[in-house]
């Protein structure tokens, strides 16, 4: 019985060889498919994900790079061109009818707090070259139309009410 055995034996192990043998004729197929071996893939697959995440957030970082900077291009075309109206609405309104100058800022401001509450678009600028601030309630195209508004403003909130011509 013994040999009986070992030659059932002798019987599935050749089969089990002729098996494999037939069927890894191809053993690139199989190592293809990861069946065999295989670990050398893994790694070039995992290698090549890796530098594919690298390239993408090398992309992601140029594009936020890309809208910052054009966001900061409109941020200073902005300002350019806020402070090209400034510059023509100086130009085009030259004439101030001043009805207070200060030296103390605080004085300034609340006078004009008091001539806004009267009604007047008042705004308060800086004398150049002096310390002084002054209160305008009037800002005028032509020194006609200022002269003209002058003694209104003198009646109503300064006796010493003034132009200054920008």
């Amino acid at each position: 019985m013994v040999n009986q055995f070992i030659a059932v034996m002798r019987n599935v192990l050749l089969l089990t060889v002729f098996t494999l043998l037939i069927t890894s004729t191809s053993c690139n197929y199989f190592r293809e498919r990861g069946w065999f071996g295989g670990s050398e893939d893994t790694l070039e697959v995992w290698q090549a994900r890796q530098d594919s995440i690298r390239i993408a957030d090398s992309l992601r970082q140029a594009v936020i790079l890309e809208r910052e900077r054009v966001r900061q291009q409109e941020i200073a075309d902005s300002l350019q061109r806020v402070e090209q109206e400034r510059l023509e609405y100086e130009a085009r309104f030259r004439y101030h009818i001043i009805v207070g100058s200060f030296v103390t800022p605080e004085y300034a401001t609340s006078f004009r707090e008091h001539v806004e509450g009267l009604g007047y678009n008042a705004t308060k600028m800086d004398l150049p070259g002096t310390r002084f601030e002054m209160i305008s309630a009037e800002v005028h195209e032509s020194l006609r139309n200022a002269f003209e508004r002058l003694p209104h403003f003198q009646e109503e909130i300064a006796v010493d009410a003034w132009i200054w011509a920008r």
